[in-house]
C-alpha cells in the first residue's frame, strides 16, 4: 500500500514513504527485501517510532514489523526465549510473566519493539548489568539480496557483534532469542536527596544496589533517587492501586504536561515550579514483579538526547551540566536523568568496552531544544561521550569513528552484507557514511 505521513512518537521527525510494507511472517520480509534490491530501492524498518532521530524515516519503502510479534519457542529450564522481532517491550515481558520468566534488565519505557530496542542500544541501569542487546543469544536477520540467516556468537559472530546494536543497517531484525532468567521480584526505594550528597555518595550508591538511578531537577538542590534490589524477608508489598494512579498517571503524566504548558507561556516561572516539584516528591518503597519496577509510564511528548561516558567522567560531566544551566540562565523544566552500565562487547554499543555512566537531557516537544543539547553534546565530547543511537544528536561517522574502537570493523561487515546500501537513509548516512 501507499504510505501516508508517519510520524515519531517525540515528533521530532517524519516521513512520506513510497510505500509501505506490512509482512505477514520472515519469508514475506525476504521477498520485499529482494524485491527491493532488484529494483534498486532503499527499504528501512520502523518500530513503535520511539526514537527521536531519524533511524526509522523511510523515503521510500517502510517495512512495518507489526505482525512479526509472536513467543516463537520459550523454555524455562534454559531461560533462552525465541520471539518475533517486532513484539513491543510490554507484550513481551507480559509473555515472559506467564511463562515464569523475566528480562534481567530493562529500560524505564516499554512501548519499543525489541528489534527497535535493540538495534538502538536502549539499556536500564545497573553497574554489573548492560543494556538490553547483552541479553541476546541469536538474531534472525534478512540481508539485503533476500536471504535469511541465523547469526550467534559461533555462527558469523562478525555479523553478530555488528547486528546487536545496528541501527537496522546490517539486516532486518525478524527474530531475536534471549537469555531469560526465572521470574523475579525487586523492592523499589524512591527518595528525595540533596543532589551533592547523591555527587558525593555516587559510587557507593551505584555499587550498593543492582539498579540505582537519579533524576535531578534544574534550577533546585534535590534529586530523586531510585534503588531496585531483589526484595528481603521483610519487603513491602505492591502499591495501593490509588496510590500508583496518584504517583504514575495524576502526578508524573497529568499534572506535568499541565505544568509543561504553562512554562511554555512564562519560561520565568520554570525555576520556582521546579522547585514546588521537587519539594512535593515523596518518598515511597514497594515491591512488585521486576518488569513493573523497571517501568513506568510517559505520556508527556519530548525531545531527548543521552550520552554515555566513561564512569569515571560521570559526575564531573554532571557538574560542568549543571554549571552551564546556572551560568547562562537557560531555563530547563524537564530533570536530567543519570542512570549506569557496565562494559559490553558490542561493538557499537554505547558501553562497547567501558564502564558508562548515562546523563540523559529532555525539553518538552514545543519548546526549543538546540542550544541546550548544544552545549550538552559540547561539554561531552571533552570525555569522547557516545551518543544512543535513537536520540538526538549531531555527530557524523568521522567523529564517531574516533569513540568506538571497533567501528571500522562494523562498518567491514556493512560493506560485506549490504553492499548497495538498501537499508540506508540520511541517518545512517550520517552516522555510517555512504
Amino acid at each position: 500500500m501507499s504510505g501516508e505521513t508517519w510520524h515519531n512518537w517525540g515528533r521530532s521527525q517524519s516521513a512520506t514513504p513510497l510505500e509501505v510494507a506490512q509482512p505477514a511472517d520472515v519469508e514475506a520480509v525476504s521477498r520485499v527485501v529482494q524485491r527491493a534490491a532488484t529494483d534498486g530501492r532503499t527499504i528501512r524498518a520502523v518500530g513503535a517510532g520511539h526514537s527521536f532521530t531519524a533511524a526509522a524515516v523511510a523515503d521510500d519503502i517502510q517495512l512495518d514489523l507489526r505482525y512479526l510479534n509472536g513467543v516463537l519457542a520459550a523454555d524455562p529450564t534454559t531461560g533462552l526465549v525465541t520471539v518475533g522481532g517486532g513484539i513491543n517491550l510490554h507484550r513481551l515481558n507480559a509473555e515472559l510473566d506467564t511463562a515464569g520468566l523475566s528480562m534481567t534488565n530493562l529500560g524505564d519505557i516499554d512501548v519499543q519493539t525489541l528489534a527497535g530496542a535493540i538495534s538502538t542500544g536502549t539499556h536500564g541501569t545497573g553497574a554489573k548489568l548492560g543494556g538490553i542487546a547483552t541479553q541476546i543469544r541469536g538474531l534472525q536477520l534478512v540481508l539485503a539480496d533476500g536471504s535469511v540467516v541465523e547469526v550467534s556468537a559461533t555462527s558469523d559472530p562478525e555479523l553478530y557483534n555488528a547486528a546487536r546494536v545496528g541501527v537496522g543497517s546490517f539486516g532486518v531484525v525478524t527474530g531475536v532469542t534471549l537469555a531469560c532468567e526465572p521470574r523475579f521480584e525487586l523492592t523499589a526505594v524512591e527518595e528525595p536527596m540533596p543532589i551533592e550528597r547523591v555527587l558525593e555518595e555516587f559510587d557507593d550508591l551505584v555499587d550498593a544496589n543492582e539498579h540505582f538511578e537519579f533524576y535531578w531537577f534544574p534550577h533546585t538542590d534535590i534529586a530523586l533517587t531510585k534503588r531496585n534490589n531483589r526484595p528481603t524477608v521483610d519487603a513491602p508489598g505492591r502499591l495501593p492501586r490509588w496510590r500508583e494512579w496518584l504517583d504514575d498517571e495524576l502526578l508524573t503524566n497529568g499534572l506535568f504536561e499541565v505544568l509543561q504548558r504553562l512554562e511554555r507561556r512564562r519560561p520565568s516561572a520554570i525555576p520556582a515550579l521546579n522547585r514546588l516539584s521537587a519539594k512535593a516528591l515523596s518518598a515511597r518503597s514497594f515491591t512488585d514483579v521486576s518488569h513493573r519496577v523497571f517501568v513506568s509510564p510517559r505520556r508527556v511528548r519530548f525531545r531527548e538526547m543521552e550520552y554515555a561516558v566513561p564512569r569515571e567522567n560521570l559526575v564531573d560531566v554532571f557538574r560542568e551540566l549543571r554549571a552551564w544551566i546556572e551560568r547562562t540562565g537557560t531555563t530547563i523544566s524537564f530533570p536530567v536523568e543519570v542512570r549506569i552500565a557496565a562494559a559490553d562487547d558490542i561493538w557499537l554499543s554505547t558501553a562497547s568496552g567501558r564502564a558508562s555512566g548515562y546523563l540523559a537531557i529532555h525539553q518538552f516537544h514545543r519548546i526549543d531544544f538546540e542550544p541546550y543539547f548544544r552545549a550538552f553534546e559540547a561539554i561531552t565530547a571533552e570525555v569522547a561521550g557516545r551518543p544512543h543511537w535513537g536520540k538526538l544528536h549531531w555527530l557524523d561517522a568521522d567523529a564517531l569513528r574516533a569513540r568506538y574502537p571497533r567501528f571500522d570493523d562494523a562498518m567491514t561487515v556493512r560493506d560485506r552484507v549490504d553492499p548497495n546500501r538498501i537499508f540506508s537513509n540520511s541517518y545512517t548516512r550520517q552516522i555510517f557514511g555512504s
